[in-house]
């Protein structure tokens, strides 16, 4: 299986940016989790604070051969229509992953423009909500 895993802005800033909330595990050694976790899935990780590069990255998936994509869109889950559009063309599984639940946050984050348009959301449990987003996806694929 290959799965592609995006996140949107910030999230570089893992371990640095209000640890209270995030954790302190970097973005480096979150994937890193992910990938010992998973020894026989292909990872593929991609990050930019650039709402039109992670578009971009989406149509080119079109190409590629991706089983499945997880997604952290961060601050564009309540902003981005675009980001959105891009992931509805999408025919492979897709699902929303959030190291908080933004359900429980500010009012502002509980928009959310990505959930209409993928299979499943996990969120709040930092690492093991991306566990559970590839666990999800390894169930679906084989079902």
């Amino acid at each position: 299986m290959n799965i592609l895993v995006m996140h949107g802005p910030n999230l570089n800033m893992l371990g640095r940016r209000n640890p209270e909330l995030y954790g302190s595990m970097t973005q480096d050694e979150l994937f890193e989790a992910i990938d010992d976790h998973f020894k026989d899935i292909q990872f593929v990780f991609y990050q930019s604070n650039y709402e039109g590069e992670l578009i971009g990255v989406i149509h080119s998936v079109l190409d590629e051969d991706y089983d499945a994509l997880i997604i952290n869109p961060g601050a564009l889950t309540h902003t981005s229509i675009g980001l959105r559009d891009a992931l509805e063309i999408l025919e492979i599984p897709k699902v929303e992953v959030h190291l908080t639940n933004i359900n429980e946050r500010e009012a502002y984050r509980k928009v959310d423009y990505i959930k209409e348009v993928v299979d499943k959301c996990f969120m709040g449990k930092k690492l093991d909500s991306y566990i559970e987003a590839v666990d999800y996806l390894l169930n679906k694929t084989v079902v």
